[in-house]
């Protein structure tokens, strides 16, 4: 170790921040600090420990072979600390049902999220209500797990289960949303309002952002279950919308998505393409009646977003034949069904509860 450099905890966290979010840029922002900031933090780190701690690959950050064998020994010590801090918390009357405690919320993108935190602030005034976002699924469970969240709204893809850490139970909010595509309005099936084809898409280049959990694995299944073997070009869901606008590419997107002009979102036909949509809580705990209410409220608040994206207002009323759409044939059970842990289960059913 080079004279002057310690390891602190906060190092610590920072490795661990990097190899769960792959991404020096993601891991600073996690962490509240720039990115220049964070590279010079892990230079020091790496000076401190005599060698190379990452490799920058297309894909992202990953861990050299020392990498990983500091990160073996950091994590029992983040997550020490962490329940250090916690259990310190509790003594003094801040933690879970103390006053004035937070509840730590966090969530893969959705558009539902606003009014679940609308809906609980109202319903929640005495706490103070934080939360964060990420691209990935599993890194939000392992916050539950590390008692870093009190829950995690995150999402599946339908055969690439989530490394549910142990520790964590899932609740399902939609057994399975199926998953439409973006397009350029002047595509046909967007002109006549209908379902699109892959078929119709495989000359088209699809936009995929490699780093949300099982996105890429899952359409390289339904791609190859199609028989197509379109161009893909890699790339984030941010900017995605104004290449489709802009008609270079067409991507994936949840039903829930609002088109931007010079866009339209449209089913796929045949709906191969689905995810589970569940909330991650520790085991044992589900925050009580409390959990009740962040999973009540934001199951009202992906009904209501449900209801006013009209191509998945359309998509539900024809799953029924019903004037209003069935949006809760979809929804998991309600708050005042049992409980149980369903980590590893993948039931996709569209059946009725």
């Amino acid at each position: 170790m080079l004279p002057g450099v310690e390891l602190e905890v906060r190092h610590l966290r920072a490795l661990c921040a990097i190899a769960d979010t792959g991404s020096v840029h993601k891991a600073a922002r996690q962490l509240g600090m720039t990115q220049p900031s964070l590279t010079t933090q892990l230079r020091r780190i790496e000076q401190a420990v005599g060698g190379q701690l990452f490799t920058r690959q297309r894909t992202g950050s990953k861990p050299t072979p020392l990498g990983r064998t500091v990160l073996t020994r950091a994590r029992p010590i983040v997550a020490q600390m962490t329940e250090l801090v916690r259990e310190a918390k509790d003594a003094a009357g801040l933690g879970p049902g103390g006053p004035g405690t937070r509840l730590r919320l966090g969530s893969t993108g959705s558009r539902a999220v606003p009014g679940w935190l609308r809906r609980l602030n109202g319903r929640l005034p005495e706490r103070d209500i934080t939360f964060q976002t990420d691209v990935s699924a599993n890194t939000l469970l392992r916050m539950v797990a590390g008692n870093q969240l009190d829950a995690a709204f995150v999402h599946e893809v339908e055969g690439s289960p989530l490394r549910v850490p142990d520790g964590v139970e899932l609740r399902v909010l939609v057994r399975r949303e199926p998953q439409f595509v973006a397009v350029p309005e002047t595509h046909a099936a967007a002109r006549a309002g209908r379902a699109v084809a892959l078929a119709e898409l495989a000359d088209q280049k699809w936009m995929v952002d490699p780093s949300v959990d099982g996105d890429w694995d899952g359409l390289r299944r339904v791609f190859t279950d199609a028989g197509v073997d379109p161009r893909i070009v890699y790339g984030d869901y941010l900017s995605a919308g104004d290449l489709v606008a802009a008609g270079e590419v067409v991507t994936p997107c949840q039903p829930t998505a609002q088109p931007r002009p010079g866009m339209s979102i449209v089913p796929l036909e045949g709906d191969p393409l689905g995810v589970r949509l569940v909330v991650g809580f520790r085991c044992g705990t589900g925050l009580g009646e409390e959990g009740d209410a962040v999973f009540a409220d934001l199951r009202a608040s992906y009904e209501a977003v449900a209801r006013s994206s009209p191509a998945y207002a359309r998509w539900l009323t024809t799953r029924n034949d019903a004037p209003a759409p069935p949006v809760h044939r979809f929804l998991g059970p309600p708050p005042s069904a049992p409980r149980s842990s369903i980590a590893g289960q993948a039931d996709f059913s569209l059946s009725g509860d």
